[in-house]
Order: C-alpha cells, then structure tokens, then sequence
C-alpha cells in the first residue's frame, strides 16, 4: 500500500466526483469523508466514504470547514462545480489548517472572473477572442459597444461556469432580451450580474488544455481535449486527443496553456479553454481557466495513464510532479448520461432509479438500483469512457457500453448518444459547437418488437401466475374451440398505441407495473404504459372531435420547477409565441409561449412549484366573431400548482407537438 499523502480527506462535493475522487483515496490508503443535505443521505456517494457528515447546503462555506474540521481532515478536495472556484472558501479552508486541494487564492480570483482573466492571459501574450467588458457601461453604451465590435455576440455572466447565463445576440434587436436574460440568470447564480460580450466565432471547435503545476516551477500540457459537441454550451461528447490537431498545433496550444497557467502560479490540475474557427485551426483563442478538475477529466486519464486526482493531492502535499515524458497513447472518448427527455427539448426528467447496471467500459456513475433522481440538482447521472488503440475503435467501444447500460425509471439521453456516434459527421471529426443544435429534437424511440413482447408477457404472467402449471401446459381454450391469443394494448411515449402478443424476449430486463412498466431490450430503455379498452375509446372520442391540426389549448410544466417569472395577466389577449411564464428547474429557465393567438387563463403563479404535465395556462384561440372560448367562464384566480401529487395532464401525446416551452441554459455542474 502507498503511503498516504494525507491521512484523511474531505470531499466536499457529490454524485459521480465525489465517488471518483474516493476511489483513488482509498487506492492511496487516505480515509475518505463525505458531506451530505438532507436530500442526499441516501445517496451513493455517502455510503462509499468512510466517514459522512451533514451540511444544510454544499455552497455553506462555515458548514463545510467545520465538517472538515471535526472529521480530522488535513485537507478538502472541492470536485468541480459549488465551492470549487470558490476564493472564499480556499481562504476558509486555509484559515481552520486545512489544505485545500486546488490553486492558490490568486488563480482562483483573476481567473474566476471572465473579464479579469481575458485582460490578464491577453497580457502574457495569450490569445483572446474579440469583445468587450459590460462593466459600468450603461445599455445604450452596451449597445454601441456591441455595433463596433460587431453581430453575433455571446453574451455571458462575467462570474459564471459552465455555460450558465450565456445567450446570444444574433442582432442589435436581440441584445435587450439577452442582457435581461443573462443578467437575472447570473444574479441568482452567482450573485453577480456582471457581462462579458465577445464576438461569436462562426463554425467554431471547442478545445482545452489539461494542465498540471507544482510548486517547485514545473508546468506541464497534458494534451488536448476535443469539446466541441455541445447543447445549449453544455458539453455531450469529449474526447481526447482532437479528431483535427496535428503535432504542431498541439504544441502551440500547450505553450498557450502553460503561459496562461504560469501567469498566475497556477498549482495542481487545472483546464484552459480555447475556441478555434473551423478553418482556422491555427488560431486558438482563449476563452477561459477552469481552476479545478473537469468533469471529462477521465478521456486525458485513459491517453495518459496519469490519475489527476493523484496529482492533485501530490501537489496540495507539498510534492514535486514527477510524470516524465508525457505520451498519449490511443483514443479516449466519453459519454455524458443525463436525466432527460430528449423528445421533450431535452429537458431534465425526475424519478427513481429502478434497475442500474453499467456497461463494459470505465463508468463514473452517481446512480445506483434504487437513486431518487430530483429536480435539487444537475440532471448528469453518469459518464462512460471508452478506450482504443484510435478513434474508430474507441467509437464502436463507447456504442457498445452505451448499449449495455441500463437505466430504468428515469428518461435519460443515451438512446440519443447512440445515434450521435453514428451520425456521419461525428464519425468524421467534422464537427462544431453548433452541430447537436442543428439536430433538432429527436422523436420519441419506438420500441422495438421484443421490447413490446416482454412487457406482454410479464402483464399476461403477473394475470395469470399459474401459467407454468397444469393449466399453462394445456394451453388457451374455451368451450367449443380453441380461445384466441391474448394481446395487450401498450402506449409508448409518443402517444403510438401497440397490440401486442406477449413473447419470449431473451437478454430483455422488465421492471414496474401495474399500469407502467420499464424495459430494457435491444440496446434501448422504453417507457410503456397499459391502455384499457376505456382509456382507448375516450381517446378516439376526445380526437374525434378535434379539428385537424387544432393545437391543445392547455399547456403543460415541460418539467416540474419553481415558477420565477409571469409574463401576463390572467385574461390577456396574447399573439402566438408571446411570453406566458418562466420555470425554473435543475439550474435551467424554460419559457412557455403561447401555441397560437387567444386569451390567456393562468392555472399557476410566480413562486409555485409545478409538476412536469401539470396545466400552468390555457390560451383559447378566439374563434370567428370574437368569440374566445372562455368568455363564459368566470375569471380564474390563478392557485399554485404542488408537488408530484397535483392532477398533470396526461403526458406529451395527448397534445400537439412537444410542450410549448423554450429551454435555455443548463450548467455542468452538480
């Protein structure tokens, strides 16, 4: 066993980074400490530390040095995401005689504010993309501001990560929308409206530089990390190496790297981030310092051999890097699992998860059989990391324990993922930040035939539980003949309708009932739901009577949340798309708008927390001669909209298209 570095360490942190970072400290022999809320005490990562300490909240900077400092641990390691970046917090750790593992106070201040670190890398000879400070400058100057340095502009909280807050400004009518926007993100993120605005790079890469320091003077690149398949500036797919960086470009963008981590006596692991025009691979531009590990951290892990964890605690030590030559050797690539429902816009989902079992290839998982999925956090469950001697193979390698993976319980994105890795583009390395936006949103997966025969046949055993018995071997009759087999109707979650015979389904895994059931079969999870011969016939009355092509009038919670904003009053005639009201969930804002021109009748108000499919407001089109359908009724005094046990609506099929509601900003971080 390897003598410790420290004897006992803290992880102030969740989900998959607190389990990974608890696997190397246990490797190295260094009794583990977890920190939990309420909502995580049952949580996977509590019951793989040695020692688990309540706090009322992860960002509760005086909770955690004071759980760190009753466990008896000599250091913290803060993961990524809540106090990781936090200068205060490093203070903090460092006043009680803890060792925090991460930069120094400095790193932490200058490149923890977008404009401080782009002025200050630029002042070390660091590239940096075009734009300008929002500081002090009123709107009208933000606008002429903007008209010199030209359209289309990100727009981006100064203080954040992630992505969170960034909106883009295709034309100077965009910008007051994007301003309100990000600033009112970045407030109650960050508690910080400050913006950034660069110009928006057209078709552009997104890569970074995986670097380490210690503090004897050694500052080394680890290679690149490819980071361009992005929704929404949240990362899906990263690999490493770059499907399109040569030996020359990888050297200049260390030396860029390195420079900008010299520049602030950078210690430990640490990412800079670079956006390079498509065809101008020659160019980087710097973007930003992570001063913490990624969450892709593992792909840079499996081309190098090298934990960075390990690393991490060795300079936080006190103990000079001693890697050597640093080589990379195949392709890494990995796979980002979220919670979400990809046909619905990609918006987070909830629920418990009712069978979990990896598949062949590394798995940071921070779910297990059982894990309650909420709204309090990031909708990411899980990573899966594959390796090959090159990119092809990694890329069959990943499709393959994609396809072993099995969540049940919980929507999740790994049917998608699969069909990003098959996409020509992505099988090409031609790829750019705007790629998986351009896809669109995908259709709800139909289910294939054994999935569908599996979940028949656990309803017609669960009906029938003597069918092995003497009955079973004498088959179906009835008096005079011989009974007809027994099907099933089974509705999918696009609203298709299948009869279905129950049938053998080797290798396939059925969970739930009795009204919903769970199946893994084929590679794929599916949602099925029993339909009775009712539910069936009121459906085709319901249909019957709607004109071809008329839109619900009832829109729905695309996901259960807090509603922050009401756009309108209750009886407002509104235009369609106009502004309805704002849900808040799992650090995202969606917007649902009006499907058509009508009066609006609210259903919920600013400050409710609402289900996913639960009515929030009814636009009623006003029909000819002024007539809008609820001019009979009585004003609605809007009621807030509670819990998982509020009636919802039934779910996505019983009303056109997907739920009226614009998604916008989701971070990496748990």
């Amino acid at each position: 066993m390897s003598v410790p570095l420290f004897s006992t360490v803290l992880v102030a942190n969740r989900g998959e980074i607190a389990r990974r970072v608890f696997r190397t400290l246990r490797r190295l022999g260094i009794r583990s400490i977890a920190v939990f809320t309420d909502a995580d005490a049952d949580a996977p990562h509590v019951r793989d530390a040695d020692r688990a300490v309540r706090v009322p909240s992860y960002l509760d900077v005086e909770a955690v040095v004071a759980a760190a400092v009753s466990s008896g641990a000599e250091a913290v390691h803060p993961g990524y995401g809540f106090l990781s970046e936090n200068a205060a917090f490093a203070r903090a750790c460092v006043a009680a005689g803890i060792v925090f593992v991460g930069p120094g106070v400095e790193a932490l201040e200058v490149m923890g504010d977008k404009i401080r670190a782009k002025e200050h890398v630029a002042a070390h000879g660091v590239p940096t993309v075009p734009g300008f400070s929002a500081t002090g400058l009123s709107d009208d100057e933000i606008a002429d501001a903007a008209d010199r340095a030209g359209y289309p502009l990100l727009v981006k909280p100064s203080a954040g990560g992630g992505g969170k807050g960034m909106t883009v400004a295709a034309d100077a009518g965009a910008l007051p929308d994007a301003l309100a926007t990000a600033r009112r993100v970045a407030a109650a993120a960050f508690g910080d409206d400050t913006l950034l605005l660069e110009r928006l790079l057209e078709r552009p890469r997104h890569i970074e530089v995986q670097v380490l320091a210690d503090a004897r003077g050694t500052t080394l690149s680890l290679g690149e990390r490819e980071c361009t398949l992005q929704r929404r500036h949240q990362k899906v797919i990263e690999e490493a190496p770059s499907p399109v960086v040569d030996a020359a470009t990888r050297a200049r963008l260390g030396e860029a790297a390195v420079a900008a981590a010299r520049s602030v006596g950078y210690l430990g692991a640490g990412t800079v981030e670079f956006l390079v025009a498509g065809d101008r691979l020659d160019e980087p531009f710097f973007i930003e310092m992570n001063t913490r590990l990624q969450v892709e951290h593992p792909v840079t892990e499996m081309v190098t051999g090298i934990d960075l964890v390990e690393q991490q605690l060795r300079v936080a030590a006190g103990l000079a890097l001693d890697l050597g030559e640093i080589r990379l050797d195949g392709h890494a690539i990995e796979a980002r699992v979220y919670a979400e429902t990809p046909s619905r816009g990609y918006l987070p989902a909830t629920g418990t998860v009712s069978v979990w079992h990896p598949g062949s290839a590394r798995v940071d998982s921070a779910v297990e059989s059982g894990t309650v999925v909420s709204s309090l956090y990031d909708p990411m469950i899980a990573k899966v990391i594959a390796h090959g001697p090159d990119r092809e193979t990694a890329l069959a390698r990943l499709d393959a324990a994609l396809a072993e993976t099995v969540v049940l319980g919980v929507d999740t994105n790994i049917a998608d993922l699969r069909a990003l890795l098959a996409d020509p583009a992505v099988r090409a390395g031609d790829l750019d930040t705007g790629l998986l936006d351009r896809r669109g949103t995908p259709d709800a997966v139909e289910p294939p035939a054994v999935a569908l025969a599996a979940v028949a046949r656990r309803i017609v055993d669960a009906e029938n539980p003597d069918i092995d018995g003497v009955w079973g071997r004498v088959g179906a009759w009835r008096a005079g003949g011989a009974a007809s087999r027994r099907t099933v109707s089974l509705e999918d979650d696009a609203g298709r309708v299948h009869e279905v015979a129950p049938g053998t389904a080797d290798g396939a895994v059925v969970t739930g009932g009795p009204v919903e059931y769970w199946v893994h079969a084929d590679g794929g999870a599916y949602r099925l739901r029993v339909v009775s011969r009712r539910d069936a016939a009121a459906r085709r009355r319901a249909a019957a009577g709607r004109a071809p092509g008329a839109v619900d009038p009832d829109l729905v919670a695309p996901l259960p949340g807090t509603v922050v904003a009401v756009h309108v009053a209750d009886g407002d005639t509104v235009e369609a798309g106009a502004r309805l009201l704002t849900i808040e969930a799992m650090k995202m804002e969606h917007t649902v708008v009006a499907p058509h021109a009508g009066t609006v009748r609210l259903r919920t108000s600013a400050g409710a927390q609402v289900a996913r499919d639960a009515v929030v407001a009814t636009v009623a089109p006003v029909a000819p001669g002024g007539f809008d359908g609820l001019s009979h009724l009585a004003p609605q005094v809007p009621e807030p909209v509670e819990g998982p046990g509020t009636p919802a609506r039934p779910g996505p099929h019983d009303h056109a298209g997907t739920p009226a509601s614009t998604p916008s900003h989701k971070e990496i971080h748990p």
